[in-house]
């Protein structure tokens, strides 16, 4: 039985997380679990797991330092990472360094300390649980560090797919989060609106796979049934297909090096199907144009472009900016940093963090006035 860490319950991966070792108790069980909200949800899944410890992050300073002891404890074999935003980068180093597997569901970890992370992780412990990684690892013969030519990565196009961006100035929270294949939560929701989402998985797939940028593209695939192609020396091509369901690539994360049958959520191939591939081409999705040159340039620009995203999605959710200021915000927020390059601390990361999210702020006062 794996014992498993689980960092943000209350999300929506963390909600799956805990679905997946319901159906399975006899490979799974809860040790340990923490949230940051929804605290009635938080001791309604505590009553149902019994985990050993649990603990409810409330903002304060020991409540944050009880849940990153939990990233550590002896008896825990795996960690998940589900919790979103910059914060899940500290639970992520912590458990690499208690040299725990680190199921990774939290992208903000490689976008913005993926060098950091990946320095200190040893050769297979951090297991990718985004639907794309999983699906490349799978292609891979379940070794990141396998030979390819090429990794595609397939990206739905989100709600908005075919409308220029030009037109979607005034388009609601309501119809961003109206997402075509997907349930997730809001923040990446509408980072699957604008794209910027492919730019952090892209990015996640340069850390994991050890793969340069020009070796990792996006093609736009609206059924989201195809997660990623790897391309090989001798030009041929593995896919993963699935539904477009992520309790495979937690069991997949959870259960390795073992597996075990799964049932549900299999594809028909008794029905008439169809798959459409589409190139990603430059301007389609500005926020996926912006992000792609941010990550690649590396040292703390992927922090500052990550934290203006944050902070602008939660202000267009709250009714503040328009959809097209989220990029703006971006822009005029990861202009006012100019270090690149170097290989930074955490302790680095999280003070760029924090500035950049006042910088943000400004900003977005600055076009809410108008």
């Amino acid at each position: 039985m794996k014992k498993i860490t689980l960092i943000g319950s209350t999300g929506s991966i963390g909600r799956q997380v805990l679905s997946v070792c319901e159906k399975h108790p006899d490979e799974f069980k809860i040790e340990a679990m923490c949230a940051g909200s929804d605290s009635r949800l938080f001791a309604k899944q505590r009553e149902k797991f019994a985990p050993s410890r649990a603990v409810a992050c409330d903002g304060g300073s020991q409540s944050h330092e009880d849940a990153l002891a939990l990233c550590g404890l002896d008896d825990v074999d795996t960690v998940v990472v589900a919790c979103p935003g910059f914060v899940g980068l500290e639970y992520s180093l912590a458990a690499v360094k208690a040299k725990k597997r680190l199921a990774l569901a939290n992208k903000e970890t490689l976008v913005c300390g993926g060098d950091l992370v990946m320095s200190m992780a040893k050769k297979g412990q951090v297991i990718p649980v985004d639907s794309e990684h999983s699906a490349i690892w799978q292609c891979l013969g379940y070794d990141t560090g396998a030979n390819f030519r090429r990794l595609i990565l397939t990206a739905s196009g989100g709600p908005f797919l075919g409308k220029s961006y030009e037109s979607l100035k005034d388009v609601t929270p309501e119809e961003a989060l109206r997402h075509p294949t997907w349930k997730m939560g809001d923040k990446i929701t509408v980072d699957s609106a604008t794209l910027l989402n492919k730019a952090y998985e892209i990015a996640e797939a340069h850390y994991l796979f050890g793969a340069p940028y020009e070796k990792i593209s996006a093609v736009i695939h609206p059924q989201s049934v195809v997660h990623s192609i790897v391309e090989f020396d001798d030009g041929s091509c593995l896919a993963q297909l699935a539904r477009p369901d992520m309790e495979l690539c937690i069991i997949k994360a959870l259960s390795y090096p073992e597996t075990f049958v799964r049932d549900e959520g299999t594809l028909d191939f008794s029905e008439a199907m169809s798959f459409d591939f589409r190139p990603l081409v430059e301007g389609m999705y500005p926020c996926f144009d912006f992000a792609m040159r941010c990550v690649k340039a590396g040292g703390v620009l992927s922090t500052v472009l990550n934290a203006a995203s944050e902070v602008a999605v939660d202000a267009y959710l709250r009714g503040e900016i328009r959809f097209t200021d989220i990029l703006l915000v971006e822009e005029a927020t990861t202009d006012s940093f100019t270090e690149s390059g170097a290989e930074v601390s955490y302790k680095v990361l999280r003070a760029t963090d924090e500035l950049a999210r006042k910088a943000a702020r400004r900003v977005i006062e600055r076009v809410s006035e108008k």
